[in-house]
């Protein structure tokens, strides 16, 4: 057993190294494993409880002193000129320590009150305990702007690009970093803002011509902060991988697993392979490989390729290009599994019955070699009877036995029910120049959905397994949607003619039957997007809460390490539990895993936005040459300054706004989701089906400005005329309170 420190000792460490004070700090410090570490916390909780330290966040300290990073107040400069500040995380007994601020050329001015983020070094003055210097002063930096650079006299100004940033900056001519008119550049806020005039920034990247082909991916990576550049010794670790070799794997390159992907995949992670079951106690069964690039075997933990992967905590994908979680070197080479090729992978054999229920897995850790990297397209070309010179000699031996495998998947996949929203995915096709050729929607094949299943499989046998090893994992997690949201879709389906049942326990069986119902009717679109907007968003957790969606209890990401940092987690999770070598999790892994999973969820979120504002600008650079035109689509969202329309075409939305309506004043009922003219009466509510004619497309931002032409068919009428506009006032008023009363009998009816 591993010696406990004393409460002095433990003390002294932590006041000799303020940095190093989490609780696995001090388990290294005095070589605390195991679990000895339920000792050290224990006498950690003695110290906090007695008031020698104070638990901040993950780490401790002690209460006398401050930590190296601290918030501070600013005073007014004393009579030398000398700027002091007060400590905000003072706790401690004595007199409350004297913090010196020293200023750099490049810090911004700071005032009396202004609250800052700064360093603290211990010094021993008369005048001072401490010298402090800035991070940044909190609440007002950093703040990035990504704009248009206009040239002025003294200097410029930036015109943002994002849709909701109306307010241009003003750039003073020593803060422009050569920046010449019309070009794209990068900004952060420099100084407090002004009550009066335009708020100041200051240059810091020059992003080129925002015109050019291509800058539009260019331009949502900057402005939602997606790390594009690897630091040097990133590059260097990873350009010293070598390919690993069979030592202490399961050698599977006699199988023929195969890579199927889009045309244009950049990189290959997952393979699969299934064939007819030879156990006789599993009649007309299948076994079903599903083979997963080591990445783990390559990025290893705390080293700086780790490091970066889990910052960056995905790939983020664009029409032009993609920004991978790891270099090129591992993502497109080493850990692309490629045709022909020895890989190192992480594998699962799957047993399924004939009903597609699974009865068994067990996973390894192996060596492949893909059989071949085919596409969606031609697979599902071979099993449709059409074989190229690649896909013919695969399709009895490999192809057909795939798809047998995925006949049994879907019928365990209709007793599940997992929820079936149907929305087509809109595809972007560029030419080599980098413009718009066309934007059409995704054609799902089976191939496609084959895939899907084979991945959920493995994922739910990776969290299945880790369960019953214990070892802590990050699980995807989908809880079931808000009552509030419920209670949307349920009125958007009843003014459908459609029911959605209630007084249960809600299933996804009960979703799928409403969009079921919807199927084919006009409604359709509708009760499928509303149904999306009422899901919760998904997200990683430490704590399994299942998967809604799915309609699984035990789900993890497993079959994407190349570009999901969660994957990775999980990879190494089962390299531990399976004894397979050191390269598995780590107990600093394992304390973070809150951490982590917090952190790869927002940069998932954040991705899933620059991916759609670049959706939007693409779209709105491929319609500013039909301008003019009219378009049918229908009513998506109402807000209180107008109307989103989602066209039919393209896909896009667009905004009819308030202003372009008349005169008249429009009454925005955010429960029942309209806007109501108060002279002409005109509802305008989600779903309706509409005609516009495109006013303005502004691709640098993505925004469309639409004009509302007609609803239902019907030519809508402006209002702003006096001739009668009391009565109709007093007429739209009576109905808005009808309706209102109206709404609140049928709720509390639905509540008894």
């Amino acid at each position: 057993m591993t010696r406990i420190p004393t409460k002095q000792e433990v003390l002294n460490w932590i006041s000799a190294n303020p940095t190093l004070t989490s609780k696995r700090d001090i388990a290294k410090a005095f070589g605390i494993k195991g679990a000895d570490r339920i000792d050290l916390k224990r006498l950690l909780k003695e110290l906090e409880a007695e008031g020698h330290l104070e638990k901040r966040k993950r780490s401790y300290r002690d209460p006398d002193r401050l930590p190296p990073v601290s918030v501070l107040q600013v005073k007014a400069p004393n009579a030398d000129g000398d700027l002091f500040a007060r400590p905000l995380e003072w706790h401690g007994e004595g007199v409350e320590p004297i913090v010196l601020i020293v200023s750099r050329a490049s810090d911004p001015a700071l005032g009396e009150g202004d609250r800052i983020l700064a360093r603290l070094t211990v010094v021993h003055e008369e005048d001072h305990n401490y010298e402090a210097r800035l991070i940044r002063r909190i609440g007002t930096n950093p703040r990035k702007i990504v704009g248009i650079f206009r040239k002025g006299a003294e200097g410029g100004r930036i015109v943002p690009i994002d849709k909701a940033g109306q307010t241009e900056w003003l750039v003073h001519d020593g803060s422009v970093l050569g920046a010449k008119d019309g070009e794209l550049v990068e900004a952060e806020q420099a100084g407090p803002k002004n009550r009066m005039g335009l708020p100041r920034a200051r240059v810091v990247e020059r992003l080129g011509d925002p015109s050019a082909p291509k800058a539009v991916s260019l331009i949502a990576i900057h402005q939602h902060g997606i790390p594009d550049d690897f630091p040097n010794k990133v590059i260097e670790e990873a350009d010293k991988a070598k390919p690993v070799g069979l030592k202490g794997r399961e050698d599977l390159r006699d199988l023929p697993l195969l890579t199927i992907d889009p045309s244009d995949a950049r990189d290959h992670d997952d393979a699969c392979y299934a064939h007819a079951d030879d156990d006789p106690k599993n009649p007309e069964g299948h076994v079903i490989w599903v083979a997963i690039a080591d990445v783990a075997a390559y990025v290893q933990p705390g080293s700086a390729l780790d490091r970066e992967a889990r910052k960056r905590g995905n790939s983020s994908y664009f029409p032009d290009r993609v920004v991978p979680m790891l270099p090129d070197r591992l993502s497109g080479d080493l850990c692309s599994l490629h045709e022909g090729v020895p890989r190192a992978c992480i594998a699962v054999r799957i047993q399924i019955d004939a009903t597609g229920n699974k009865i068994g897995h067990r996973f390894v850790r192996g060596l492949m070699r893909s059989a071949a990297s085919l596409n969606y397209a031609e697979v599902q070309e071979a099993i449709d009877g059409n074989t190229n010179d690649r896909t013919g000699p695969l399709l009895q031996p490999v192809i057909e036995p795939l798809y047998a495998a995925y006949a049994a998947l879907k019928k365990a996949r209709a007793v599940r029910q997992p929820l079936e929203l149907d929305l087509p995915e809109r595809k972007i096709v560029l030419s080599d120049k980098g413009e718009v050729e066309s934007v059409a929607f995704r054609e799902r094949l089976d191939a496609h959905r084959l895939i899907e299943e084979f991945m959920i499989l493995a994922n739910v046998a990776a969290a299945e397994t880790l369960i019953a090893k214990r070892r802590p994992l990050l699980f995807r997690v989908h809880e079931e949607p808000a009552p509030e949201k419920l209670e949307s879709l349920r009125e958007t389906a009843q003014a459908a003619g459609l029911n959605l049942a209630k007084g249960q326990v809600l299933q996804t069986r009960h979703l799928n039957d409403l969009l079921n119902a919807a199927a084919g009717t006009e409604d359709a679109e509708l009760i499928n997007l509303t149904t999306l907007r009422s899901m919760a968003q998904a997200y990683y957790n430490p704590e399994n809460f299942g998967h809604f969606g799915l309609a699984l209890r035990n789900y993890a990401h497993f079959t994407s390490p190349i570009r999901r940092y969660a994957d990775l987690v999980v990879h190494r999770a089962l390299i531990s539990a399976h004894g397979w070598g050191k390269d598995g999790q780590t107990e600093d892994e394992i304390d973070r895993l809150e951490e982590t999973a917090t952190h790869i969820s927002d940069t998932e979120r954040r991705s899933m936005m620059a991916e759609r504002d670049t959706t939007d600008r693409y779209l709105a650079a491929y319609l500013s040459e039909r301008v003019g035109n009219e378009f049918t689509g229908r009513i998506s969202g109402i807000a209180r300054f107008g109307a989103f329309v989602k066209m039919d075409e393209t896909g896009a939305d667009g905004l009819v706004p308030v202003r372009s309506l008349g005169r008249e004043f429009f009454h925005f009922d955010r429960e029942a989701g309209t806007l109501m003219g108060s002279d002409t009466g005109l509802l305008i509510s989600i779903g309706q089906r509409v005609t516009v004619r495109l006013t303005e497309a502004t691709p640098v931002t993505g925004g469309l400005e639409l004009e509302l032409l007609s609803i239902e068919d019907k030519a809508v009428l402006r209002g702003g005329g006096s001739k009668g506009r009391s009565t109709r006032r007093k007429a739209v008023s009576a109905k808005r309170k009808k309706d209102k009363i109206k709404r609140k009998v049928e709720r509390k009816r639905r509540q008894r």
